[in-house]
């Protein structure tokens, strides 16, 4: 499988899907994933001709992964670096920043960089019986990222899925408020998500765009400090022995061995 092919990429009628296609691997994000993903942000927002864009995985039952952790273990292994280092825009923030709406079609589970995508998108539509959740803690990563869902959901929900690191159900992230529809199948929930798109389309440009962007800035004006201390306190983490161990451990499959420093 080429670069190209990664990441599909198509435009109908204003729409865009994007959809992340390594099924094998279960949609996890390469290097080169972020390379082309946040190539295709700066396209979208340039491309008058688009409206809105779907983003989704390939159906494997698996939304996306996050990152490629057995990659992460090779360049520190090999490079000597920690994976962040080699990505241009790892917390994709320039999906906030776009004039175009995009909307999440979660197709199953969202663990760690899935969950960042999806809540770097404007509205989200998940399956029925798909997992969400913020897994670093149990891989020596960090969620810096995370910081919006202070702002989305309940605080205690968000401390939870930070500090234990555990998958919820997508049904408890709509009842608060966080995914717009369930849907029983993948054929539903992508239906749901291209009627959402649809009525977006067919809405006025300059409307929509103004409608995406004064949100993003009311939430920026607390969340964008709080995006960059929470990066620079993850700063020792991702330096730490345990960023080795636990990418590593995943990738040999077996339990980390943590040490704290």
């Amino acid at each position: 499988m080429s670069s190209d092919d990664i990441v599909l990429y198509e435009v109908e009628n204003h729409i865009a899907t994007i959809t992340l296609n390594r099924p094998k691997s279960r949609n996890a994000l390469l290097v080169e994933t972020f390379e082309i993903l946040n190539k295709i942000w700066k396209e979208l927002d340039e491309d008058d001709d688009v409206r809105v864009a779907i983003l989704t995985g390939s159906d494997c039952g698996t939304f996306c992964a996050g990152m490629d952790l057995k990659q992460a273990a090779a360049v520190r292994r090999d490079e000597g670096v920690d994976i962040l280092k080699k990505i241009g825009d790892p917390a994709f923030s320039s999906m906030r920043e776009i004039k175009t709406p995009m909307i999440a079609a979660i197709n199953g589970f969202a663990p760690a960089g899935g969950m960042m995508l999806s809540l770097n998108c404007d509205l989200r539509v998940a399956v029925a019986g798909a997992q969400l959740g913020i897994t670093e803690v149990h891989r020596g990563r960090g969620s810096p990222w995370a910081m919006p869902l202070f702002w989305q959901m309940p605080q205690a929900l968000v401390t939870e899925l930070t500090l234990v690191g555990d998958f919820m159900p997508a049904e408890r992230f709509h009842e608060v408020g966080f995914i717009n529809y369930i849907e029983p199948d993948v054929p539903a929930m992508m239906a749901r998500a291209r009627t959402l798109a649809e009525r977006i389309s067919s809405a006025a440009p300059l409307s929509v765009q103004a409608a995406k962007r004064s949100g993003m800035a009311a939430m920026d004006m607390v969340t964008g400090h709080a995006l960059k201390v929470a990066s620079m306190i993850h700063e020792k983490a991702y330096e730490s022995e345990d960023a080795i161990e636990g990418p590593l451990a995943f990738s040999e499959k077996r339990d980390p061995v943590w040490k704290g420093r």
